[in-house]
C-alpha cells in the first residue's frame, strides 16, 4: 500500500513538484469541464504553498487582503500552524480559518 506523505513532512523541493502536479491536473480537469474537480486540486495546491509560508510573517491584528478575492480582506485573530483565524472585513460577525497562502503579504 502506498502511504502518501503529508504536506507537513514534505521538503521544499517535494512541496513544489506536488504544487505543479496539482497545477497539471487541474489544468486538464478544467479542460475536460470537471468543474468540482479543478476546485478540489485548486484547494489541495493553495494548502501545499502554506507549507513553504513562515507562519511568523503574519501578525494577528493585521489585515490582510485575500488572493484570488480583490477586494476581500482578512483581519487575523491568531495562528494555529498554516492557518489564520479571524474574520472577513465584510463579515466581522463570523469566525472564518484560512490557510495562510490565501492572504497577500504587505510590501
Amino acid at each position: 500500500m502506498n502511504q502518501e506523505k503529508r504536506y507537513s513532512e514534505m521538503s521544499e523541493y517535494e512541496l513544489k513538484q506536488e504544487i505543479a502536479q496539482l497545477h497539471e491536473k487541474a489544468r486538464k480537469a478544467e479542460q475536460m469541464g470537471m468543474v468540482n474537480e479543478f476546485a478540489v486540486l485548486e484547494r489541495k495546491a493553495v494548502m501545499a504553498k502554506a507549507y513553504l509560508l513562515n507562519p511568523e510573517i503574519f501578525i494577528p491584528g493585521e489585515t490582510y487582503e485575500i488572493e484570488g478575492d480583490p477586494g476581500s480582506y482578512f483581519k487575523i485573530d491568531y495562528l494555529n500552524g498554516i492557518f489564520a483565524w479571524g474574520q472577513r472585513v465584510n463579515s466581522p460577525e463570523q469566525e472564518d480559518a484560512l490557510p495562510i497562502s490565501m492572504l497577500k503579504l504587505k510590501e
